[in-house]
């Protein structure tokens, strides 16, 4: 009994869920990727974020990169609390940021062709 239950309640995906999801996944890999790297490029490009800072003054550019270190350093403390293997809560908060901002790079590309 227990067993034709089991096989009621989990039953296999049909071909197109399978190929729709791997479809979204592949879009998800590929939006964090331009996010992550639309993020780089903005940060250390010419014309980028350090390059901005670097430009109205030394002390003010080595000032704003300490920042910039201290908040990668409180993300690499709270890595175990945001990217927790049981799938918590926030364990895909990062990913969710990096493939939105990976849309808003890819929105921006497609607007200056």
């Amino acid at each position: 009994m227990r067993v034709v239950e089991h096989a009621k309640k989990f039953r296999p995906l049909s071909d197109t869920s399978v190929f729709f999801r791997a479809l979204a996944g592949i879009a998800m890999a590929i939006l964090v990727g331009v996010g992550i790297g639309g993020t780089a490029y903005k940060l250390a490009g010419p014309g980028g974020w350090l390059a901005h800072l670097f430009g109205q003054g030394v002390p003010r550019g080595l000032g704003a990169l300490f920042a910039f270190l201290a908040i990668g350093l409180c993300f690499w403390l709270m890595r175990g609390w945001i990217l927790r293997a049981d799938g918590g809560p926030h364990s895909d908060l990062p990913v969710y940021v990096c493939a939105g901002a990976g849309v808003l790079y890819a929105m921006q590309a497609a607007m200056t062709l």
